[in-house]
């Protein structure tokens, strides 16, 4: 499931690198994926040829639920670029792994909500399609496609 917003008629796309191109490439199916090892069920983040906590080799891209708790947060209000509007940033912690965790925008978020109201609130994957890349994002959980 895509979004469409302006926010993104002024990024700058990720580098050409084939470690992660699987990542900026899930949202084509509406999954968000990260690397997982097969031997010992670990996921990474960044994507890493071996995993983290074993050393195994076998890290393959695997589906993940998309949905997660919001463990930080900024707003962007700096004008980077002219005309930009405000946006907000989460640090959230995907639910299949207390230590996997994603920067992502979120939307659908009041910009001037308190931190408590944010901070701790249940989130879930939607994508931002743009040039064949699929940016994932965060929603309140919930929230209408």
């Amino acid at each position: 499931m895509s979004l469409d917003l302006d926010i993104l008629t002024v990024r700058i796309p990720p580098q050409d690198n084939p470690e992660c191109e699987f990542f900026w490439q899930s949202g084509a199916d509406g999954k968000l994926r990260f690397k997982c090892c097969q031997d010992c069920g670990y996921f990474s983040h960044p994507p890493t040829p071996r995993c983290p906590k074993c050393l195994s080799a076998k890290m393959e891209p695997t589906a993940v639920s998309g949905k997660g708790t919001v463990l930080s947060f900024t707003v962007n209000v700096q004008q980077w670029v002219p005309g930009q509007a405000p946006y907000m940033i989460a640090l959230v912690t995907i639910d299949e792994q207390p230590d996997l965790r994603l920067t992502a925008l979120l939307v659908g978020v009041d910009l001037d909500s308190a931190p408590g109201d944010v901070i701790g609130s249940r989130v879930e994957t939607r994508f931002l399609a743009r040039d064949g890349i699929y940016y994932p994002t965060f929603v309140p959980e919930g929230s209408p496609a």
